[in-house]
């Protein structure tokens, strides 16, 4: 696979699996689950190096709209509701996907009505290093502190802190909404399945989750 900020995000697994007529297991069901929509994260802050968002979830319709369902959930934070289809629209998604995060962000710009609130980041190596999971991390502290969601492409396996492991070897992109422990763990929103709407995850995780691919930040 190449191993640049512009590959293509082709399909998440369950829509490999649909396109080449797979049996639909409880993978495509879940990229295939009607949008919901809900208030799952009360805005918080403390002296102790957390603050979570508020988002208004809402699941992506089908199994290649996960580029723009991440934008939309993720400008939910700032009270902004803007139509997953009209997302998709500007970011030229197909149902091979949404080609980079170099689509996402000029979106996010749009939307937040600021060209500079987001650049794209590349995390351009097989897995992360000690100062790209770095900058990850005061990238999501500094994002969210100003009321922002990050927005990452990420492909292959990665565990949360409950020790669920979430799947996306084609590619996926996901919300990140808040963190604890000065960043230390970061709260993901993924539109993929409402039944796992958030989960928590280690910023080594996700950093290695997102190597190869990019993220948009402020």
């Amino acid at each position: 696979m190449a191993t640049t900020l512009l590959r293509k995000t082709v399909l998440t697994a369950a829509g490999i699996a649909a396109t080449a007529g797979g049996i639909a297991g409880p993978a495509i069901a879940a990229h295939a689950a009607p949008a919901e929509k809900a208030a799952i994260v009360a805005d918080r802050k403390s002296g102790h190096g957390e603050r979570e968002l508020d988002v208004r979830y809402e699941a992506q319709p089908n199994f290649y709209f996960c580029g723009p369902a991440a934008a939309r959930n993720a400008l939910s934070v700032q009270g902004k509701n803007i139509d997953v289809h009209a997302m998709a629209k500007e970011m030229g998604t197909t149902e091979a996907g949404t080609n980079s995060i170099n689509d996402i962000t000029p979106v996010l710009n749009k939307e937040t009505g600021a060209k500079d609130a987001y650049k794209s980041v590349e995390i351009s190596t097989p897995k992360a290093d000690d100062k790209q999971t770095d900058k990850l991390r005061a990238d999501v502290v500094k994002t969210v502190d100003a009321g922002r969601a990050v927005v990452a492409n990420i492909a292959g396996t990665a565990t949360d802190t409950d020790g669920t492991t979430h799947s996306f070897e084609g590619g996926h992109y996901i919300s990140v909404i808040g963190y604890r422990d000065d960043g230390k763990t970061v709260t993901i929103a993924d539109s993929a399945d409402p039944n796992t709407a958030t989960y928590r995850m280690s910023i080594d995780n996700l950093a290695d989750w997102i190597a190869t691919r990019g993220y948009s930040t402020s």
